[in-house]
């Protein structure tokens, strides 16, 4: 394990290798820092609007040359990469741990998705890409074949709080597919993104057809969101609405992935022992910083004392630790803002009347933005926390009498993202899952 990012490789790759990849040629830059240490990890070179236009004419340029490989061709060197993510994975889980705050095995499952959805689109994919005969609407004088093309340019965008897989697998299937890809990763997190992106290169996926830029969303995004032909995004909810509204606008491509404040149901028939501690890493993993995180959590009226006692020992054994050993459970938050966040949502549903069962302070004595696992009771909804994403290590408690009830409540709001039913009785469950508005 490395505590600086200085002496890490990728690929035989240095960090002044891989910042080279950044499309920035005024000269200027911002700093990235560490959640761990609140100190600085690099200068990244900062992109204007002419680094952009020149990202994206290059990508465009190539795109036939690359769209022009022979689709095995394409998914072999994504084979590559697969096994280049394996050999670097040490490396890999300490600059994650390093750049994000989160905890090692949180690190480790992001390298496990990698891979494995490179393997999975280099395996499925070409069959997925082959074209196929369909029924036409005159059998014997006519016929119909089904072909896959690709659309151009794909421009992404991608968050801090998965920073290798989040920032990387969407491309992946807009590589295979023969698309060039722009790139914008999130500014807390480019070094994570670039080590991706330096893996991809030694994988043999050339420069032009993967673009990366860096700076930050709004001055940036406008002209990626503008020019390329379609666009991923991983964001918050707030700008997913704004970039629908854009690429609507334009009639374009978009798939976005935004905020949830997500409901679990606790039924009377549970297990309370494998639910609780369930939850317990459903609503802690990543320090809370998950879109598919579980905010609320309502439990049957029968069984809600049972579950909270055992909800709250379950929060409670948590290991908050921050740093880069495989014995942390809860990281730390990732900045200054989403501790804000966090603070302000607990200050407003205390002061409001809400109950704190454990946690429920900022830890800067472990890291500087670290806060605890903190679960709440009591909250109504003239907190703001009720129906508004935390995004962060809280969670309420509520209860309910019967299952319309546990639906009225679940169904609350416009962020339904995740949901998350806990029962013996596997039929009633997907009984209950199916009047569930999430997904």
């Amino acid at each position: 394990m490395s505590d600086s990012p200085s002496g890490l490789r990728f690929a035989g790759l240095s960090f002044a290798d891989l910042t080279t990849t950044v499309t920035a040629a005024s000269g200027q830059t911002f700093e990235t820092l560490s959640p761990l240490t609140g100190r600085q990890l690099a200068h990244i070179p900062l992109s204007d609007d002419s680094d952009v236009a020149h990202a994206i004419e290059t990508a465009r340029e190539f795109q036939p040359n690359w769209a022009g490989l022979a689709v095995s061709d394409r998914a072999a060197r994504l084979l590559r990469f697969h096994d280049l993510l394996l050999e670097n994975q040490e490396a890999l889980l300490d600059l994650i741990c390093l750049e994000s705050g989160k905890a090692r095995m949180d690190a480790y499952s992001e390298v496990v998705h990698l891979m494995l959805s490179a393997r999975y689109y280099a395996r499925r994919g070409p069959g997925l890409l082959r074209g196929r005969r369909a029924l036409a609407l005159l059998p014997v004088v006519t016929w119909v074949t089904v072909s896959q093309q690709p659309i151009g340019v794909v421009g992404l965008i991608t968050p801090w709080n998965y920073p290798l897989t989040m920032a990387i697998c969407d491309g992946l299937a807009a590589l295979l597919a023969g698309n060039t890809v722009v790139h914008k990763p999130a500014s807390e997190t480019v070094l994570t993104a670039l080590a991706g992106v330096g893996l991809l290169r030694a994988a043999g996926i050339p420069a032009e057809a993967w673009q990366v830029v860096a700076g930050p969303g709004p001055r940036i995004g406008p002209q990626l969101v503008d020019r390329t032909d379609m666009i991923c995004f991983t964001g918050s909810t707030e700008t997913g609405r704004t970039l629908a509204a854009t690429t609507g606008a334009q009639l374009k491509s978009i798939t976005a992935e935004a905020g949830g404040k997500n409901p679990a149901v606790v039924l009377a028939d549970a297990d309370i022992k494998a639910a609780a501690e369930g939850l317990a890493r459903a609503c802690f993993d990543n320090a809370g910083q998950l879109c598919v995180h579980i905010e609320r959590i309502y439990v049957a009226e029968d069984i809600a004392d049972r579950f909270q006692a055992a909800f709250v020992a379950a929060v409670g054994a948590l290991n908050l630790a921050p740093g880069l050993g495989w014995d942390t459970q809860v990281g730390t938050l990732i900045s200054p803002a989403q501790l804000d966040k966090v603070t302000e949502h607990l200050a407003d549903a205390v002061a409001k009347g809400a109950t704190v069962l454990c946690g429920g302070q900022a830890r800067p004595d472990l890291a500087p933005w670290c806060h605890e696992p903190t679960v709440l009771t009591g909250v109504t909804p003239a907190m703001v926390c009720y129906l508004d994403e935390t995004f962060g290590p809280l969670v309420s408690l509520y209860r309910f009498t019967d299952e319309d009830e546990a639906v009225r409540l679940a169904n609350q709001g416009e962020e339904g993202l995740n949901a998350s039913i806990w029962t013996r009785d596997h039929a009633r469950g997907r009984r209950l899952a199916a009047r569930l508005r999430v997904g």
